[in-house]
Formats: C-alpha cells, structure tokens, sequence
C-alpha cells in the first residue's frame, strides 16, 4: 500500500483516474461480479498489482467509482439549475454519449441490491430534496403538502429511465442516450414540471376531500 505521507505525483494520479474510468465502464457494462481486477487492470494498461496500489481492493475500487459518480452527478445537476442551464442543456444534447458509463454504473448500483445501490439512493433522495427545498425558499418552484413525499418521486422520476431503460428505448424505437431521444424527451418533461398536467383542479380538490374524509373517520 501507498505511504500515507508520500504525495502522488502526476503519473500517479493519471493511473488512479484510468484505473477509476476502467472499472466504472466494465462495472456499469457487465456487473460488479462479472467484472475482475484483471480485467480492470487490461482495460486501464496497468498491471493488477497496481490495481491493489492503489485501492487496496477490487471493493476499494468500487467505493471509489461510487464516490466519483456521485460526484459527477451533482455537478452536472448543479450546472444543470445554474444560470447557463439553457447552454448546459444544449451541451447536453449534443453530447450525450458522455453520459453513457454514468447510466450505465447507476443502473448497475441501483438494482443489484447490495448496501451500495441503498446508500446512492438515499444520497439522491437527500440531495434532491435539498434541491426541492432551496428551491421553495429562493422562490423558483411551488411549495409543497409534504416536501418529502415530493422528493421521493421526483427522484423516482429522474431514475426511472435509468432503470426502466430497455422499455424506454423499445417505446421510443431508440438509444436513450441518442440526441434525437433526449431532445424528444427535453420539453415534455419540463412542460410536466413546469405548466403540470391537469388544466384545473378538480382531481387535487377530489383527493383532498376523500383524505380529509378519511381522516375524519380515524
């Protein structure tokens, strides 16, 4: 293992990354149990020794491409809410193959069921609701009923094509990540969150009766 004194220098930090961006495109492609250091250490050009260096294990690795991905997905929501949104959208859409390894890791962490696809659900659940909650205070989206109710599914919606990705692309007749699916997808989705669905109010007043109702009888 690596001195905890000594400081990396650039070759070191250049292996760290490729050995990370390695594990993070075989994870996402074929599972974590099907995915062996050597195989990590193949795709990355360095030796599995290495790989040991500088993780520790094929586990350290895989903590590691969990702390990057989270952190990759709240800077690109941060870019996405900030004042060049409009242009981040555009980059967005004209890339969107950069994306791939990031679907592709999520995916594999929220349905293998393990303790790491738990933790990155519940770190998006938070960040999001913190999202929400800013949000509400700085005047840009509607108050709530019950903020964290709300959280949760517009976290469920956002992950929902990850998920659900096959399906999505059987429906749509083509790749997620292409540009003509994501510009398909772009408007109706902020339509749906910024006009909503119903033209009045009749269903929100309908459920509101019917809870109100219940609750009288408990």
């Amino acid at each position: 293992m690596r001195s905890a004194s000594a400081s990396p220098g650039p070759d070191d930090i250049t292996a760290t990354a490729r050995i990370r961006d390695a594990a993070v495109r075989l994870f996402g492609e074929r599972g974590y149990d099907r995915t062996s250091v050597r195989d990590i250490a193949t795709a990355a050009g360095v030796s599995p020794a290495l790989v040991i260096h500088h993780f520790g294990s094929k586990d350290g690795l895989r903590d590691e491409c969990d702390r990057w991905m989270l952190a990759q997905l709240s800077d690109k929501r941060a870019d996405a809410l900030g004042a060049q949104a409009g242009a981040t959208i555009q980059q967005w859409l004209a890339e969107p193959e950069q994306f791939r390894p990031l679907v592709d890791y999520l995916a594999m962490m929220l349905t293998d069921g393990g303790e790491h696809g738990r933790t990155v659900f519940d770190l998006l659940l938070a960040e999001t609701g913190a999202m929400l909650d800013a949000s509400v205070a700085d005047g840009t989206m509607r108050a709530s009923s019950d903020p964290e109710a709300r959280a949760l599914l517009v976290t469920l919606h956002g992950l929902a094509p990850v998920i659900l990705r096959g399906h999505l692309e059987r429906a749509l007749g083509g790749d997620i990540l292409s540009s003509a699916v994501l510009a398909r997808l772009t408007l109706p989705s902020l339509e749906l969150y910024t006009d909503g669905l119903y033209s009045d109010s009749t269903m929100l007043d309908a459920a509101r009766a019917a809870i109100d109702a219940q609750n009288e009888q408990l």
